[in-house]
């Protein structure tokens, strides 16, 4: 089974109408501002699925800064998995700097959503104050049982929008900062799979965490599924398209190309999302309170 573990989607009148939520969103602004940015529907990522050959996808909206946008995202979310319950798995998402963000994960979850996430701040990054406001989040993610999908960049390179000011000393403490927590780091963690390489520590801080691969046809070389593969282990990395920003073909190539076997493919394209939602004979088993 492949499972597309990083895409999202836009209600009707979010798509058709993009300018009037600018006004208080930011980060909305500056991501989708240009009608060249894509806004994709259910019946948009059906298709995708359906030609690419992916069979189920994680599917969750945009970090709201405002309660009434992300309730109402997260509300069609929770639709289109009613609708879809076997193609879509549902994750919320909401500005983590919210002070409903708690109060809405606990919601959608108890809606029936299977996760949170993608969570960011785009403005701040991973400051020490951003960490603090997870804290009420994180831990109705852990009475759940249900993983944290989180934006990270790489701290170098080049600009482009979305990409928040963090570093990989930011990234690590807010991955210590909740070691209960099972954590998805979008965009390969920043790169931060890399300093598994040392001999003290960072192996068992990283043992919650996995990897996904959303964007990295922008961001780096095919030889990354490998390498990371060889540092982390092939079953931390999830295959993830950031759909609507790339096509799913545009990864199949990227990996036939890098080296890494047929087994270790699988395990990326669907196998490792299966065993970290709990999905069984092509069924997901919905989170359970307490877990």
């Amino acid at each position: 089974m492949i499972i597309d573990f990083h895409t999202h989607l836009f209600p009707p009148s979010f798509r058709e109408n993009r300018q009037r939520l600018f006004e208080g969103e930011p980060a909305f602004r500056m991501i989708y501002g240009s009608a060249q940015a894509k806004l994709a529907g259910a019946s948009d990522l059906l298709r995708h699925m359906d030609e690419a050959g992916i069979q189920k996808s994680i599917v969750f909206g945009f970090p709201w800064e405002k309660t009434a946008n992300f309730q109402r995202h997260n509300d069609y979310i929770m639709d289109m998995v009613a609708r879809y319950p076997d193609r879509f798995i549902g994750f919320c998402c909401f500005s983590p700097l919210s002070f409903q963000a708690a109060r809405e994960a606990e919601r959608c979850l108890r809606g029936g959503l299977s996760g949170v996430g993608e969570l960011a701040v785009y403005a701040g990054g991973m400051s020490r104050s951003v960490v603090d406001a997870y804290v009420d989040i994180m831990a109705v993610c852990h009475e759940w049982n249900v993983p944290v999908l989180i934006h990270t960049n790489e701290p170098v390179g080049h600009h482009y929008p979305g990409k928040a000011p963090m570093t990989l000393r930011e990234i690590y403490h807010f991955i210590k900062s909740f070691p209960h927590n099972r954590l998805v780091l979008a965009h390969w963690g920043g790169g931060i799979f890399f300093y598994a390489l040392m001999r003290k520590e960072v192996r068992d801080v990283l043992k919650n965490v996995w990897f996904d691969t959303a964007a990295s046809p922008f961001l780096y070389r095919p030889d990354v599924y490998r390498l990371a593969g060889e540092l982390v282990g092939y079953e931390k990395i999830l295959f993830g398209t950031d759909y609507p920003l790339l096509p799913a073909k545009r990864y199949f190539q990227e990996m036939a190309s890098s080296g890494i076997s047929e087994e270790n493919k699988n395990r990326v394209l669907g196998g490792n999302a299966e065993d970290l939602l709990g999905i069984a004979s092509g069924n997901h088993k919905p989170n359970v309170k307490g877990g």
